[in-house]
């Protein structure tokens, strides 16, 4: 079996619901951050063995084909959509590391979200009545606790005993690193412009503490969870070029290895949990310790969650994404997995901070996914 190795990787910029790419559809989104990796890869189009790409929102009908068309892939290049929530865009390239070890000589693969233009549905009318509005798929059947993703990692960080100052403190962290890194240019080389819109719409400057701290419970009256310390719902896309070691050899790129893989699955009453036993299997499967991780890129979804995820593993949380994660960047469901692998892309390979690197997301229904790769 090959070895894969990433050796492209582009995102849009993140934009807040309802703002600046609030025009484009999922489809639209992401072709242009697919022919843009592909343009860096140096692949010819019709090397392409497959494109697969993770969304959870979108209008169906198979978004990866229709945004691998839009890109320009000859037709006779297959694509395929996975939906695994909010670990969706990871999950895609766990996918094509798979196609790749079983002989696909190169895939490109991400995600990709437009909340603003995803469609709006209803349950069918029983006896009579007004169709009620679909508000989100059910992470769990019937007869098992199923929270709202606020209200369920809420509970967590209460569970888990992070307090509101120490959410706070993150989410402040988080925003600062972001702010700072855009501003050196950290994020130049990754993103791909989407008609002229190049930088992402939510880190801020100026969300002190003390603007943090003034802010109520969005999910629960004694809860610690609110909208300064929780994620931005976003529209996003992001890709990579995934290749086998030969076809990497030959490109003559420098890349990301991928070293291990897991997906694991926990309650899905408290799904934030789930990047927690995947992180420990890819760790265990790489054969690399937490400890000698230069990277760690952690979808922050909230920062309650995330610091309930670091306690359980033993991980300083200052390690977790240097540049800001989605508390700052925004969190476009489907494309947010794909997102952490192109930021280590970028700092491990373009920006050469560090070789080995560990992205990690959970998913509605209790469920994570992890990837530890390494610069080569």
């Amino acid at each position: 079996m090959s070895a894969s190795v990433v050796v492209a990787a582009t995102r849009s910029p993140i934009g807040t619901a309802g703002r600046s790419l609030s025009g484009h559809t999922a489809d639209r989104l992401a072709a242009p951050v697919l022919a843009a990796t592909l343009a860096r890869s140096g692949l010819a189009p019709d090397e392409v063995t497959d494109v697969v790409l993770g969304n959870c929102m979108g209008p169906g009908g198979d978004v990866a084909r229709s945004a691998a068309l839009a890109a320009g892939l000859p037709v006779h290049v297959p694509a395929l959509t996975v939906d695994r929530q909010c670990s969706s865009g990871l999950a895609a390239i766990e996918v094509a590391d798979r196609f790749v070890r079983g002989g696909a000589p190169a895939v490109l693969a991400g995600g990709v979200e437009s909340v603003s233009t995803a469609p709006w549905r209803h349950w069918p009318p029983v006896d009579g009545a007004d169709p009620v509005r679909y508000e989100r798929a059910p992470f769990a059947p019937e007869g098992w606790d199923d929270p709202d993703m606020g209200v369920a990692n809420d509970l967590l960080a209460q569970e888990a005993g992070v307090t509101r100052a120490r959410q706070d403190e993150y989410a402040a962290r988080s925003h600062a690193r972001a702010v700072a890194a855009r501003d050196a240019g950290a994020f130049a080389d990754e993103i791909v412009a989407i008609d002229g819109v190049d930088r992402d719409d939510r880190p801020r400057a100026t969300l002190t503490l003390d603007k943090l701290a003034r802010l109520r419970p969005a999910f629960r009256v004694d809860g610690t969870v609110t909208a300064g310390n929780s994620c931005g719902i976003s529209d996003g896309a992001a890709a990579v070029a995934v290749v086998d070691e030969a076809t990497h050899a030959r490109l003559g790129l420098p890349g990301l290895r991928i070293l291990a893989t897991a997906t694991a699955g926990v309650e899905p009453h408290r799904p934030g949990r789930g990047l927690v036993p995947a992180v420990r299997a890819a760790v265990q499967r790489s054969g690399i310790g937490l400890d000698a991780l230069d990277a760690l890129e952690v979808n922050e979804a909230f920062a309650g969650q995330v610091l309930a995820c670091c306690d359980e593993l033993g991980l300083d949380p200052l390690r977790v994404c240097a540049d800001g994660g989605a508390l700052a960047l925004g969190h476009p469901w489907g494309a947010s997995g794909a997102v952490l692998v192109v930021r280590l892309f970028h700092r491990l390979v373009t920006q050469r901070r560090g070789t080995l690197g560990l992205a990690a997301i959970a998913a509605g229904g209790g469920q994570g996914v992890a990837m530890v790769v390494q610069a080569c």
